[in-house]
């Protein structure tokens, strides 16, 4: 269906990866070599509370979807998340415990808003998909089947509102689509961003175009990485330049990467938090 970019210099072996990889590539290729490529990794910093929230939120709603259909209340979304609550990186004990309350309403009042009885074609699938550059794959938080279609459904805890070119220019959200379409033979074009903070619905409704330019540059993005790793693997670690910028604030490998403190200020673990 996606015609496949013709690259010289290909890779011997397809480039196993997934979209977090090949974005991290993008974003900043230090962090993408202290990530991936040195053994032992550099340690990291402390974790952040907005990822525990997250994770928090994300694990309870793949537990509400299994469980079975007369349980699926949006009491019982409140009680999958407090007994799975990730406490990590808050200030303290306090902060926690607010947190964890204004998740819980944010859950309960998100499956509030579902059809228990419409399942899911997959909760927390893994998906995956070869070209002849790439072999790309990665997680799904949610597919769902609409009329004929799959659709990509993403949750987002973050306290930024999200707009439809947020879902438009996701790599990650294509790639699931087109991986979707061929492992389960069903046409995925639409990819949908659920904002549980405002419960607002951003989506995308992708062609064959648009999804193929994405399966296309996700083909370069993995040329250069490839090529990159490779020239690591025989001793050679350069061009892993860093990207300084205001999301240095947020790097688990701030503490490494002297260019990164100096252009952005240092972030408390809980910093990210919506209070």
């Amino acid at each position: 269906m996606y015609d496949q970019l013709p690259l010289e210099g290909m890779p011997r072996r397809l480039y196993a990866c997934t979209p977090s990889r090949l974005n991290t590539w993008l974003d900043c290729r230090r962090r993408y070599r202290f990530t991936y490529l040195d053994r032992p990794a550099p340690q990291k910093g402390p974790p952040w509370a907005h990822n525990s929230l997250g994770a928090s939120v994300h694990n309870a709603l793949a537990a509400w979807w299994r469980e079975p259909y007369e349980r699926r209340t949006p009491v019982l979304a409140g009680i999958l998340l407090t007994n799975g609550w990730i406490t990590e990186g808050y200030r303290d004990a306090q902060q926690s415990g607010e947190q964890l309350a204004r998740a819980r309403e944010m859950v309960s009042g998100y499956t509030a808003t579902l059809d228990p009885s419409d399942e899911p074609v997959g909760v927390e699938r893994t998906v995956g998909t070869r070209t002849k550059v790439i072999a790309v794959s990665g997680r799904i938080d949610r597919l769902d089947r609409r009329g004929d279609e799959l659709v990509v459904v993403d949750y987002k805890t973050g306290r930024r509102p999200l707009t439809p070119d947020d879902a438009r220019s996701s790599l990650a959200l294509a790639i699931y689509a087109i991986a979707a379409s061929r492992m389960l033979r069903t046409p995925c074009h639409k990819v949908e961003l659920h904002h549980l903070p405002t419960g607002e619905i951003v989506e995308w409704e992708h062609t064959d175009e648009s999804l193929g330019r994405h399966l296309r540059r996700a083909e370069e993005v993995a040329v250069e990485a490839a090529e990159a790793d490779e020239r690591f693997r025989d001793g050679d670690t350069g061009g892993f330049e860093p990207s300084p910028g205001p999301l240095c604030s947020w790097c688990d490998f701030r503490r490494h990467c002297p260019e990164g403190q100096a252009a952005a200020p240092e972030r408390r673990p809980w910093d990210a938090l919506s209070t």
